[in-house]
């Protein structure tokens, strides 16, 4: 027997837009299926021309249908929705910012959208990622650390909230900007990681000379122009200090955890407990230390402590939190980094097994005891 039209149509519910995470057909995306005999015409409608994900959904779209009886080849077509089934999906998507606005509205941007991680019963775990101070390397941290939870099959997304000093989209290998869908944008992602950062949106050479409130916006919009879809884990890489925007960012994420990045010499342990101090006087907890750059290994197999030893543990134990790891220092660490391949993708190396561990630790034994589901609201 001929293949059904509904039977097309239940075969592509499972392809998703690779870009929203959800069903081409609960997208309103799958616009015609035609048949004629064994052969299957299908349109569909593309959030924006030329979308860089255009093939991988012709791919998946022709596998589905021809995974049919019957069906011996698919034609897909391509056109893009218009500007008010755009907003329509803006909206079914990340929410009417007017219905979203009451108490919380201080913490959104100029439509009142509410900061969707502030919420109580939030499932996503926002962590900062702060150093004292510049070069212990908080950014590669970040990076692999994000790819190490990824690699345990967790959704990751990273605010790169270092506005002046942004690499986030480099160290992942980004190689494309976000897309824009009716003002909501949509993270690109890579190695399993989806990202936001200054970086799209001014030159690597270009200077973001900005004061306090243009900052605070900034990363308002960050979190709430951007369709993270509540993501498991939200890392955001601070910049280095306890300046205006981890002030911004404790207001904006009161549930986050903070992890503090040092290295092993005595100097940069005593600036990155300032860190941590801040992070008490703004109502943050610090959860955990993770040292960098804590030896090297010669060709001999001999450890070379070339920045001391000892800091990560002082300040963890200053504090009163676990040392989470400690991280070798590899020519491959910053090579990745620079190639935007995170040595963290390769678990059986020395550095990565190390970021391995450091991703297992924070997600299973230290995972929060208190379940928290978005259908869930104190009212």
């Amino acid at each position: 027997m001929p293949v059904t039209e509904p039977q097309v149509v239940d075969a592509l519910r499972p392809v998703q837009d690779p870009e929203l995470r959800r069903s081409i057909v609960d997208l309103g995306m799958v616009r015609e299926v035609r048949i004629d005999g064994p052969r299957v015409s299908v349109q569909v409608a593309l959030t924006v021309p030329g979308c860089p994900m255009k093939a991988e959904i012709q791919q998946s779209v022709a596998a589905a249908v021809e995974a049919l009886d019957g069906v011996d080849a698919t034609d897909v077509e391509f056109t893009v929705m218009t500007e008010s089934e755009l907003a329509d999906l803006r909206e079914r998507l990340h929410g009417d910012p007017a219905s979203t606005a009451g108490t919380n509205s201080t913490y959104g941007h100029s439509e009142g959208r509410a900061v969707p991680f502030a919420e109580a019963n939030s499932s996503t775990r926002v962590m900062l990622v702060a150093s004292g101070k510049g070069g212990v390397g908080k950014s590669s941290v970040t990076t692999n650390l994000a790819v190490a939870l990824a690699g345990r099959g967790r959704d990751v997304a990273v605010v790169d909230a270092d506005v002046w000093g942004f690499s986030i989209p480099r160290m992942l290998g980004v190689d494309q900007p976000p897309t824009v869908i009716d003002d909501m944008l949509i993270p690109p992602e890579s190695h399993g990681v989806r990202c936001i950062s200054m970086g799209f949106f001014a030159e690597e050479d270009q200077p973001v000379i900005w004061r306090g409130p243009m900052l605070h916006k900034a990363l308002e919009q960050f979190l709430t122009d951007v369709y993270w879809d509540e993501p498991d884990y939200l890392l955001v890489d601070l910049p280095p200090g306890t300046g205006d925007i981890s002030i911004s960012l404790a207001g904006f994420l009161p549930t986050a955890e903070m992890y503090v990045v040092t290295t092993p010499q005595p100097a940069a342990q005593t600036v990155a407990q300032r860190a941590a101090f801040m992070a008490d006087k703004v109502n943050l907890k610090v959860h955990g230390v993770i040292e960098n750059m804590s030896w090297f290994t010669g060709d001999d197999g001999t450890r070379y402590e070339l920045f001391g030893s000892g800091g990560g543990q002082a300040l963890a134990d200053r504090i009163g939190v676990p040392l989470l790891g400690q991280v070798p220092l590899v020519p491959a660490l910053r090579d990745g980094a620079d190639r935007g391949q995170p040595v963290a993708g390769d678990p059986s190396t020395e550095v990565g097994s190390v970021f391995a561990e450091i991703a297992r630790v924070l997600d299973v034994e230290m995972k929060p005891t208190k379940r928290r589901h978005r259908e869930l609201k104190i009212v």
